[in-house]
């Protein structure tokens, strides 16, 4: 087996070879439904065939051609959505729809909100019109296709309904060209027990050219036009040094874009797990305006428009249209529809350190003193696959970790934490529990013959956890308890790796399309929720650990719509490259929009040896994105942040420590997106929906409300140009502290101590003036404000604090919300929500005020529990910066501060 794994090992590190992974040409539902559609075949609706209740209209669509029709369903659902279910009318067998989330009470969609939904009968049509303006069609284009289950050709001729979704006669090579029954790619054979299923529709975007979403790609923010035979793909895959500016889909799949112009942004949630491509497609065309509005000819006008073509290669059309017309608001419905991002441990906000592989008790201890002895903190020691016995989870190599209690001691001591790896295959032998319980009790998922799935991955042989079944996520959940994982305790959490799943020896090193699940689901129908379904049952595992009192910490590599609920995402295994470094931001901004504000990227490149430079300029980029981890793989150079030489671990301390003095900040954002689910990392135009200039931004980006980053991502660079938006915004640098009008591309120096970092006028950001090596350490750690006046002279911002570890802040309402606001010269600390009480030692010790643009003759601070108190300041007239220091203000307490 030793020798298997070996050359396993070294497929992983070859480049990305497209002759392992398929392009559109190799995909056979892709080129079934281009062959069909050029034949324009249409659809119509009959009418009289709507039937209508106080939740949904249903109707009948069929094709002129076949005759053979569809059962289409339109409800309206509450906050501003439709949704369009399309399905067999009497399906050979229950084809795979939605999962069972709760997604609230159902409404007619009779006119609630500014868009009404018409339905067109021949062809068939639906039209979502605001203010007698068409927003968006659906099937303008025709491109409505389903191809129908079909019994095995063994049993029964090629009716006439599978003859015509196929697009060809029943000849042997057409079959075999458009993969009808059997589909092959290399030496892999995908057979299809009843036949093709795809589906696909079409979306036309009215007025909109500018599109954004349907991670994960190493791609753009903004969407680009697909052209023939190059559609994004979403379809979860182990790639390993993925190249760039590609549309092959990566380790997760999130079937859900954004579009957005002036005045109104829409969302697309086609909700599907199987293999889906999607096509872009944005002209200038002759829009007729609706029939109402006079006669078409004299109401023609040309206008942009973009097309969007989903495929997907089975299940039903289950689409949900988010109405916005903010993109606050598509956010909140989102979020309505699939969860909002979980709140985390305050912990998993702080620096992680990783690598394949901490070699050993001793080395771990050996690091952990070193980020002590260079004086940076770090929250999370990391451990990879090696960590295990052979490659079996749940274990502990006992040569190398023989005393594991006894290191998570260490590292509780100074109350940092351990993360270790758990993947979802799991080694075929006997001997081995977790394998011999899960084969007992039929847990992993079967081959098309009945038997378990075997396919080669870490261990070698091995077989693969069903996690679509819930009593198998049940169980795994059950292996996560004390008793159950020896050598585990309560500073212990999960990184959930090779999770597409990853098959090295099967097709585009995945799980064959026909491997059958629980409910005798084919692999092919789920197959991109599978990731989503471990991390859930870890997550779970982790909280059942603590009988439901503390918080999870899970990160997944794949991911689907909902992975927000259950921990982190990051990129995958990226390169110590700075078109790497470069990427990571719009693919963080990607996943930030689609729902997965924890998100990051490994600092530094997972693969490959970073120069110091490089390393310097990605710990400044990763110190202000959501998730912070540095990683990298075996066969690199120790890469720890002091091994570089004084000069560069002087600046790399600075930016590990100028993250935990953001921590407050940080943390409160957390909270705002699980509560009204706008995204942490944010792309310009989020923030400034109506400045043209933002919608293609993608080198900088606000975090939250109040910071503008602009990340330096070229060596040697000495200047960057950086968008400072919003013709009535004021921004400043948040190290020099001047002052810039928005609205204009300024040229910002930098050397290798500077990341172009600015804070917005009329903000308030709460910080850490105090920084330790932990996060555990700062809990009692005095705060600052820093206060950045608007062009008015007013600022707001607000703090939420909690014990940072449990699930009190939701149970008993143990937290607390301060708002800030600062106009006419009194900065107010006040309650932002009687909810919640939690007692708090923290005292306020310094406040920044800048904009300030005279000094000040006295400052005294005024609160309910104490007299009036005078306080030293310092103003520099030069950057109007006012300085207040010494301050005990508790945090917990309403009072004011008065600048006269």
């Amino acid at each position: 087996m030793a020798a298997a794994e070996k050359e396993e090992i070294s497929v992983e590190d070859e480049d990305v070879d497209k002759k392992i992974f398929k392009d559109c040409r190799k995909i056979a539902f892709y080129r079934r439904q281009k062959q069909w559609l050029s034949k324009k075949s249409t659809y119509r609706t009959s009418l009289d065939s709507v039937t209508t209740s106080s939740t949904s209209a249903k109707f009948k669509i069929t094709n002129e051609e076949t005759e053979v029709p569809l059962l289409a369903e339109v409800y309206g659902i509450e906050g501003n959505i439709f949704r369009l279910k399309i399905n067999e009318k009497a399906p050979l067998k229950p084809r795979l729809t939605s999962c069972s989330e709760d997604i609230g009470s159902l409404l007619l969609a009779n006119g609630t909100g500014d868009l009404k939904c018409r339905i067109l009968a021949d062809p068939f049509q639906i039209d979502l019109v605001s203010e007698e303006e068409v927003v968006m069609s659906i099937n303008s284009r025709g491109q409505l296709y389903f191809e129908h289950l079909q019994i095995p050709l063994k049993q029964s001729r090629l009716t006439k309904e599978n003859e015509a979704d196929a697009a060809v006669g029943t000849s042997q090579e057409n079959q075999d060209d458009l993969g009808l029954w059997e589909e092959k790619f290399g030496k892999f054979v995908d057979i299809k027990a009843n036949g093709p299923t795809s589906i696909g529709l079409d979306f036309s975007l009215h007025g909109f050219e500018h599109l954004y979403g349907i991670p994960q790609h190493a791609e753009s923010h903004q969407l680009k036009n697909t052209g023939n035979e190059s559609a994004y793909r979403l379809y979860n895959l182990d790639v390993y040094g993925y190249k760039l500016h590609d549309k092959l889909g990566l380790y997760g799949s999130v079937p859900y874009l954004m579009a957005h112009k002036r005045g109104r942004t829409l969302g697309i949630f086609w909700l599907n797990a199987s293999e889906t491509l999607v096509e872009i497609n944005t002209e200038e065309a002759v829009e007729p305006m609706p029939p109402q509005m006079g006669p078409v000819a004299a109401e023609q006008k040309v206008k942009i428009r973009t097309d969007v073509h989903w495929m997907s290669e089975s299940g039903i059309i289950d689409v949900f249209l988010l109405t916005g017309p903010t993109p606050t608001d598509v956010f909140k419905q989102y979020s309505y529809l699939t969860g909002t991002q979980a709140i985390p441990p305050l912990f998993s906000l702080g620096y992680h350190q990783c690598r394949w592989n901490y070699e050993d008790e001793q080395d771990v201890a050996s690091v952990d003193a070193g980020f002590d002895e260079h004086d940076i903190p770090y929250d999370v020691m990391w451990l990879d696959i090696e960590h295990t016995r052979g490659k079996r989870y749940f274990t502990w190599d006992k040569k190398r970790f023989p005393n594991p209690k006894r290191m998570q001691e260490l590292l509780r001591s100074k109350k940092r934490k351990l993360v270790v790896i758990s993947d979802p295959h799991i080694k075929i032998d006997p001997d081995y529990s977790v394998y011999a319980e899960a084969k007992e009790q039929g847990f992993f998922v079967r081959n098309h013959e009945g038997r378990d799935f075997e396919g080669i991955c870490w261990p070698g042989l091995s077989s693969y956890l069903d996690f679509t079944n819930p009593k198998v996520r049940e169980w795994y959940s059950s292996l996560f308890a004390f008793s159950a994982y020896q050598g585990s305790t309560d500073i212990l959490y999960i990184w959930n790796d090779m999770n597409e799943p990853s098959v090295f020896r099967g097709p585009e090193l995945t799980m064959h399309k026909n491997a059958i699940h629980h409910g005798n689901w084919e692999h092919r129908e789920l197959h991109n929720i599978y990731g989503l379904y471990q991390q859930m049952a870890t997550a779970e595992g982790l909280i059942q650990r603590s009988n439901g009192k503390e918080r999870p910490f899970v990160l997944t590599r794949s991911f689907f719509a909902g992975s927000q609920k259950y921990g982190a995402v990051w990129t995958g295994d990226n390169r110590a490259e700075w078109s790497y470094l470069k990427i990571t931001i719009p693919m963080l901004l990607t996943l930030s929009i689609t729902g997965i504000s924890f998100c990051g990227a490994d600092v530094g490149g997972f693969i490959g040896n970073p120069r110091a430079e490089l390393l310097v300029r990605w710990y400044q980029a990763g110190a202000y994105q959501p998730f912070f981890r540095g990683h990298a793989t075996q066969n690199t150079k120790r890469r720890e942040p002091w091994l570089f030489g004084k000069k560069y671990t002087q600046l790399i301390r600075e930016a590990i420590r100028e993250r935990y003095a953001l921590l407050p900040y940080l943390y409160s954002l957390f909270y705002h997106t699980h509560v009204a689910s706008k995204p942490i990392m944010r792309p310009l135009w989020v923030e400034f929906p109506d400045e043209l200039e933002t919608f293609s931004v993608e080198d900088e980006y606000m975090l939250g409300s109040a910071l503008l980053v602009h990340p330096v991502t070229e060596p040697k660079a000495t200047v960057v140009d950086v968008l400072l938006p919003g013709s009535t915004e004021v921004w400043y640098d948040s190290k020099t502290f001047v002052v810039w009008e928005g609205a204009h591309t300024m040229k910002i120096p930098v050397a290798l101590d500077t990341i172009p970092v600015f804070q917005r006028g009329g903000s308030v950001v709460p910080v850490k003036t105090t920084i330790r090596k932990s996060t555990g350490y700062m809990t009692d750690s005095p705060y600052g404000l820093r206060v950045a006046l608007s062009a008015e002279g007013s600022a707001s911002g607000e703090l939420y604090l909690d014990d940072g570890h449990s699930f009190q802040y939701l149970h008993q309402k143990q937290f607390l919300h301060r708002k800030f606001s600062f106009r006419s010269g009194i900065l107010i600390n006040s309650c932002a929500d009687e909810r919640g009480h939690y007692p708090s030692k923290c005292v306020v010790e310094q406040i920044l005020i800048l904009g300030l643009k005279k000094q000040p003759s006295s400052v005294t601070t005024h609160s309910s529990d104490s007299s009036d108190q005078p306080v030293k300041f310092m103003y520099c007239a030069k950057t109007s910066a006012l300085k207040l220091e010494r301050l005990s203000l508790n945090i917990s307490a309403d009072w004011e501060v008065h600048i006269t």
